[in-house]
């Protein structure tokens, strides 16, 4: 077994030089950071949206969607706090399929990982600096944090990642919230185990040094669902899933208990369209159970300019090339309805 160098070795603080934010800018970022912290931390009780493309894998349609989400954005200011997703990297269970912008600027060209690093600064650079907005992305490879840990203020750690000790280790290490997603088997044991572990100081290797993490408070509950033995879905949006998780902050020493409801992947079926029921069923919940409201403050939304998906050519502006997605129209009434009811 070998590995092959195809580059030299990456300098990390010359990368940060790559769309770095002027001081101003990054003021700027830091307030809105304190905002999001803030909802997390239940000093701020608005509804928080982690939303937008289930991969960026077009800059110009992605800047499109995020001009219009920063204008709807001011529309619900008082009830809603929208982060907008800027998911650069994609996990693949075989290696197969379009793995991200990272890997590939051009979904039909060739893989360009150095180019990527370029590429993956320069947009979350642009929604920053063009809308006012800041991003969230999913740490998928923990050990590219450093590249990008200056510009992106939400990390998910994914299903398939969130049993992996040096995601919860670098993710407790992380000045922004972790959103850590329950495990493709929706066990609860193992995603609390996560959160608990992101919550403490750690002591690990990371690139190649031995570091201690401050521990990360902000480390809480996404809920996406799950599948069973056959491979059938098991949403856990539910009211009774909410009592449980409820509990089960209730049950352990944790820091600000929060949970965020992802309405796509195992939750709807990865059925786009039913993200909008399962955002109305919780809304309900919410109202009904003042402990549920309390703590189930946040959704993940798939959503684009053009609902649905394509194929991996990426021909039609703004529709998603992996996971389908919400439309805009529906995306602009579903915000209007949280607002509303929040």
């Amino acid at each position: 077994m070998s590995f092959k160098a195809l580059s030299e070795k990456i300098d990390f603080e010359l990368v940060k030089e790559l769309s770095k934010l002027t001081p101003e800018q990054a003021a700027m970022k830091a307030a809105r950071d304190q905002e999001l912290h803030d909802i997390i931390e239940g000093k701020d009780d608005r509804i928080l949206l982690i939303i937008g493309p289930c991969s960026a894998h077009d800059e110009e349609a992605v800047m499109e969607y995020v001009r219009r989400l920063a204008k709807l954005q001011e529309k619900v200011k008082d009830k809603v706090f929208m982060v907008p997703r800027i998911y650069t990297n994609k996990p693949r269970t075989t290696g197969d399929g379009y793995k991200g912008l990272l890997h590939k600027q051009d979904p039909t060209g060739k893989s360009n990982l150095i180019q990527g690093i370029a590429a993956v600064r320069s947009l979350h650079n642009r929604v920053i600096t063009e809308t006012g907005l800041t991003t969230a992305d999913e740490m998928l490879y923990p050990e590219n944090l450093d590249f990008v840990d200056d510009l992106v203020s939400y990390h998910a750690i994914g299903a398939r990642s969130v049993e992996d000790q040096q995601h919860r280790f670098v993710a407790s290490g992380i000045d922004h919230p972790a959103g850590m997603k329950n495990p493709t088997s929706g066990n609860l044991k193992v995603l609390f185990n996560s959160v608990y572990a992101a919550q403490q100081k750690q002591k690990f290797i990371h690139n190649g040094v031995e570091v201690q993490s401050s521990s990360n408070p902000l480390a809480h509950v996404v809920l996406r669902g799950g599948t069973n033995e056959y491979g059938d879905n098991i949403p856990n949006y539910h009211y009774e899933d909410l009592v449980k998780v409820v509990k089960g902050y209730a049950d352990g020493d944790y820091k600000n208990p929060f949970i965020v409801i992802d309405t796509n992947h195992d939750n709807s079926g990865k059925k786009h369209m039913e993200q909008i029921r399962i955002v109305k069923e919780t809304m309900f919940n919410r109202s009904w159970n003042q402990d549920i409201k309390k703590l189930a403050r946040g959704f993940m939304i798939e959503s684009y300019l053009v609902g649905g998906r394509q194929e991996d050519d990426g021909t039609v502006f703004g529709q998603s090339i992996t996971d389908p997605c919400l439309g805009w129209e529906d995306t602009e009434e579903l915000v209007n309805f949280i607002a509303e009811n929040a």
